[in-house]
């Protein structure tokens, strides 16, 4: 693993200085590194890591990946079934490892793997694909660089570690020397007690996390003056989170980012304190350093500017492909070219984001991407936050619907339909709307479309139907 060096240099220029918080407890560099080293000797060629976020958690995961080693990291929500189904098919992997893990808490060959993906699932098994070392030190170079993580910098990524998201902040942070803090669970105010105590200067989170702190922190009084720098993952933001964040906490720097855990950081913007953005834009920014970024259509050809296709990224941060699952589709090549399946378009150099091809509706012979959808929804007045998605329809295959949260007061579907008129085109507009006293997301705060069509056809008292 490429911090494994960089943990060992920090631990003999600054020992005492604070590594990790995790869940209330501390270690140092010096006590990281021993603790690791440790218990180096004692870890397999490869680990299956399953548990909730702790100060233990830090250091098995640095162990398990020392020399050529190899980590999978399961989320401890998944069903015990699933989670032992993993762990067999992790298990078979190990015995085809040729090289014999090294004793030393050392990095090991660039070129070798030491991560075991596993793409989000609640039921069915994940897909697992592998990273090597080398891949990861090139994506913490070219994030630190785009991000401008310090070693002043105090990072708070509040999910689970075993949400790519997080997992990758702690082991960036390893790299540049620069502290990390997350807690046992996610809990507002236990954030907000770490900013105003712990000196966090930076934030690692998905949008749903973003608003809540905003609001709540805006409605407690909570001062976020101190936060410079806050990187959201996920899902694009919409115009109320990003209003709310810049209230909140108005010295930072919000950056917004599109990637793929198969393809690490494909483009990003970055917002700048009292910078605007486009409300309801697709556009996601430019390629990160180091990568380059085109449109294919499905044969491989080079789609002229504007035109929409496959999403498909150059770059050395690719992960090498999937141990199991892998259907080809979900990781495609085009020669050096790959694509997880995202359809957009470029203009000008900046990439916009349509959405996965899985997510398509299609409507009357037509193509709809609900991400365009949702993000024309979250422009209208009156609007918090907006999901769409396909439902059945005998006559046109599929029609498109929306849940709406509101910002304020009520919401009409005559107001929502004035409101998409101008902005997007008539086959796209959702034929019938519904109220949503919240999102629908997973566990780890992303938003769900097959989730909003469960409330549906549930009457699940968290949805109101407005009509069409």
């Amino acid at each position: 693993m490429p911090f494994l060096n960089r943990i060992q240099r920090w631990a003999d220029m600054r020992p005492h200085h604070t590594a990790v918080v995790i869940a209330g407890q501390r270690l140092d560099w010096e006590e990281l590194r021993d603790s690791a080293a440790a218990l180096v000797p004692e870890t397999k060629s490869v680990t299956t890591l399953c548990e909730s976020n702790s100060a233990a958690f830090a250091v098995q995961f640095t162990a398990a990946v020392a020399g050529a080693r190899q980590c999978a990291v399961l989320d401890p929500a998944w069903p015990v079934q699933l989670q032992e189904d993993i762990v067999r098919r992790v298990e078979a992997c190990a015995e085809a490892a040729a090289a014999s893990p090294d004793d030393a808490l050392v990095d090991g060959p660039p070129d070798s793997s030491f991560l075991i993906g596993l793409t989000s699932g609640t039921t069915s098994v994940p897909k697992a694909f592998t990273r090597s070392r080398q891949s990861w030190q090139r994506s913490f170079d070219a994030s630190i660089e785009f991000f401008g993580l310090r070693q002043d910098d105090v990072t708070l990524a509040p999910g689970p570690l075993a949400a790519s998201l997080n997992l990758y902040a702690l082991a960036e942070c390893l790299y540049a020397g620069s502290e990390f803090q997350t807690l046992e669970t996610f809990d507002v105010g236990a954030v907000h007690a770490a900013i105003t105590h712990d000196r966090v200067t930076r934030l690692v989170l998905v949008p749903t996390m973003l608003r809540m702190l905003s609001e709540r922190g805006m409605t407690g009084c909570v001062d976020a003056s101190g936060v410079r720098t806050i990187i959201c993952a996920g899902s694009k933001l919409d115009a109320r989170t990003l209003e709310a964040a810049r209230r909140w906490a108005p010295n930072a720097t919000i950056y917004e980012y599109y990637g793929a855990s198969e393809l690490s950081f494909v483009s990003g913007l970055g917002l700048a304190p009292g910078q605007g953005a486009t409300a309801g834009g697709t556009g996601i920014g430019r390629p990160f350093p180091g990568v380059d970024v085109r449109i294919l259509d499905d044969r491989g050809r080079q789609v002229p500017d504007g035109g929409y296709g496959n999403i498909c990224v150059r770059s050395g941060m690719v992960s090498n492909g999937y141990l199991w699952g892998d259907d080809g589709e979900a990781l495609r090549s085009f020669g050096p070219w790959y694509s997880v399946g995202d359809q957009g378009f470029l203009t000008d150099g900046e990439l916009h984001i349509l959405g996965r091809r899985a997510d398509m509706i299609l409507t009357a012979g037509r193509n709809v991407y609900p991400h365009e959808v949702e993000l024309a929804l979250a422009a209208v007045p009156g609007v918090a936050a907006a999901v769409a998605a396909g439902m059945p329809d005998d006559l046109r295959g599929q029609r498109v619907v929306a849940g709406v949260v509101p910002s304020h007061g009520g919401l009409t579907a005559t107001q929502l339909r004035a409101g998409l008129e101008d902005i997007l085109s008539r086959h796209k507009r959702p034929l019938q709307y519904y109220l949503l006293s919240e999102l629908p997301a997973t566990d780890r705060g992303k938003v769900s479309r097959n989730l909003l069509l469960d409330w549906i056809e549930a009457r699940d008292p968290r949805v109101r139907s407005l009509g069409g």
